[in-house]
């Protein structure tokens, strides 16, 4: 599955793509805010990640920033199996934020797996000290459950406290249609 927005490719990685991976996830910020990323993260799991069968009930996605050349990759984006509905999860590396590039990641692959595998709802949440990430979900039209829920976070090896959020398919309506604009 792959995904096109304005300056964006959301796209399936390669395994080729490992040292790449490796270098945008070079920083202890992103991990730490991800639950199942391990710091310090190593060539060998990218090596890991990347060679594992797609999930095609779960894809995810590699975001590149196809406004620079060559083009790089400045994150990563996916959804795996939720509580009660699929869970989006997200990171973009430190010098690509606050550019905008998670919101119109998100709305291109929220547009995509909805065409594409008929999600309806979907679950989110972000770590209560990653209040960034929470302003991303909410510009998506994701709405706080009232749960905070423990996550694990492989990182930090420990569980932190996550701020659960949903998104239900009329609430993204009108947010969807701008990301697509390429």
């Amino acid at each position: 599955m792959f995904a096109v927005t304005k300056r964006l490719l959301l796209r399936p990685g390669w395994i080729e793509e490992a040292p790449a991976l490796t270098e945008a996830i070079a920083d202890k910020r992103i991990a730490r805010n991800t639950a199942r990323m391990p710091w310090p993260y190593r060539l060998e799991d990218a090596e890991e990640y990347l060679s594992r069968e797609p999930d095609p009930d779960y894809p995810s996605f590699q975001i590149i920033d196809r406004t620079v050349d060559p083009v790089r990759m400045i994150g990563g984006i996916g959804f795996m199996e939720g509580e009660d509905a699929p869970e989006l999860g997200y990171w973009i590396r430190p010098d690509s934020w606050g550019h905008g590039y998670a919101t119109e990641a998100a709305q291109a692959a929220i547009a995509a797996v909805r065409s594409s595998l008929g999600y309806g709802r979907i679950e989110a949440g972000h770590f209560v000290d990653n209040p960034a990430s929470g302003r991303v979900l909410e510009k998506l039209g994701f709405r706080r459950t009232g749960r905070i829920a423990p996550r694990f976070s492989r990182a930090r090896n420990r569980d932190v406290d996550c701020v659960m959020f949903t998104l239900e398919e009329e609430d993204a309506a009108q947010t969807v249609p701008s990301a697509l604009a390429a």
